[in-house]
């Protein structure tokens, strides 16, 4: 199955992702004529830029000659606006039963357009017939038409009202048909039958629009993001805007790390802004789903050494397998043997990883009293384990949890955390341990 993996490390807009579906191979001149097509006043240019290093496609909306500005910029001109017309012609009037206006779904990452004022705007009605008359396949005007409802919808949310009372002004309405509709067009154009989306990173701070300032993720954008997983990276901006919320919501099956594919090709959709800390780029990954692979038990190559002693202080041979573990090795221990003459001794085998053996050979030459330490290969299949810390009334214990196929297998406090506790507490070492399980095996209940 061909797949497209949408990667929002630094949030995702309506342009953005236009840029990132012409640099995965979608023919510019595609979306061209698609906004052709909508005969809306409308033009979308795509040219090549750099962001924070990274090559990508900017995709730039175009109303009536007009090209988009940074939402900051453009609400600060408003603001300014206001204030000189409140003194020129003093305070203005709005009522109740007008319909709610929309200025800001409409706005790429860190940007938007200048919208004209415009009295009464474009419905979702009016919307709908536009894109239905459009010279476009009608899976894409479903699609579209699918992404302004749920645009819609979360505007209708916020502002608790009726959705048919939604309205966006002329320009904000163009620019939103272009970035939506050409994503539908350029959606199916890509001729994938999944699209998977990456955790979305939202910025944080605050952003000012038509409601005042408000903070990041706007609420219609929240809104529109109801199960996706979101995160905040600490960059003080907007980076997912509703347009982007919308497009993802409607296109994404599911949200996902990232798949099991044959990568066929990327692409990368720039942002307005170029920031220092990462490359405001959306990245689209075409590829053939591959099956999913049931992890195996590990197979590793080790190194195994070994030495009999027969006249080392036993208390010697303790300190040796301590220190043994402390620079390394994977495991040590030591088993009686019989030896010549009838001696009895100890055989010490410490199993090492290759590149460790030579230096933990020269410790066991330099703390016992053997000639000769053995050295060979083997194979060693190993589970996959983790860390889990757990809350005793006495303490924090960590417990190793052993994993076999996805499913854990075994699970042992660990020793040293235990000793510690109970010489610390003054209870017994058996009590902390089967307290520390019964707090793994509740926690792992709930889960």
């Amino acid at each position: 199955m061909r797949i497209a993996y949408l990667e929002c490390f630094s949030g995702i807009s309506g342009d953005m992702f236009l840029g990132a579906l012409v640099d995965a191979g979608v023919p510019a001149r595609l979306l061209e004529e698609t906004v052709e097509a909508l005969n809306i006043g409308a033009r979308l240019e795509a040219e090549r830029v750099q962001r924070n290093g990274i090559s990508a496609i900017k995709a730039t909306v175009y109303a009536n000659g007009e090209k988009d500005l940074p939402r900051e910029i453009y609400w600060e001109q408003q603001a300014l606006q206001r204030e000189a017309a409140y003194h020129e012609h003093g305070p203005k009037t709005t009522h109740s039963h007008e319909p709610v206006q929309l200025l800001e779904h409409n706005y790429s990452n860190s940007s938007g357009r200048a919208p004209e004022p415009h009295e009464h705007g474009r419905g979702l009605k009016e919307i709908s017939e536009i894109i239905r008359r459009a010279a476009i396949s009608e899976s894409a005007k479903t699609t579209a038409i699918a992404i302004f409802e749920a645009l819609g919808a979360a505007e209708a949310k916020v502002h608790n009202c009726d959705i048919e009372s939604i309205h966006f002004h002329e320009v904000g309405a163009v620019d939103a048909m272009v970035d939506i509709v050409c994503a539908a067009v350029g959606a199916e154009a890509l001729g994938v039958e999944e699209f998977l989306c990456s955790p979305l990173n939202v910025g944080g701070g605050t952003v000012k629009c038509a409601h005042g300032t408000l903070p990041v993720p706007a609420p219609a954008t929240l809104e529109l993001l109801k199960n996706a997983p979101v995160y905040s990276s600490g960059v003080q901006a907007e980076l997912v805007t509703p347009t982007g919320a919308a497009i993802v919501k409607t296109l994404a099956k599911r949200f996902t790390p990232f798949p099991a594919m044959t990568v066929e090709k990327t692409g990368h959709g720039a942002g307005t802004r170029d920031f220092a800390e990462h490359a405001n780029v959306v990245r689209l990954t075409i590829g053939e789903a591959q099956p999913k692979v049931s992890p195996t038990i590990a197979q590793e190559l080790i190194t195994v050494l070994e030495a009999n002693v027969d006249d080392l202080n036993p208390q010697v041979f303790g300190y040796v397998m301590d220190r043994l573990l402390e620079e390394g090795a994977l495991d040590a221990f030591g088993v009686p043997v019989q030896m010549k003459k009838n001696r009895p001794g100890m055989l010490l085998t410490v199993l090492s990883k290759t590149e460790d053996a030579s230096r933990l050979a020269k410790l066991i030459f330099q703390e016992t009293t053997t000639l000769g330490v053995r050295q060979r290969e083997e194979k060693r299949q190993a589970l996959a384990r983790r860390w889990v810390t757990v809350t005793t009334r006495w303490g924090d214990v960590r417990l190793k949890i052993a994993i076999m196929n996805g499913t854990v297998t075994n699970y042992a406090p660990e020793y040293e955390d235990c000793r510690r506790i109970a010489a610390e507490c003054h209870v017994p070492l058996k009590s902390v341990m089967q307290e520390a399980v019964q707090k793994y095996l509740v926690s792992n209940e709930k889960q």
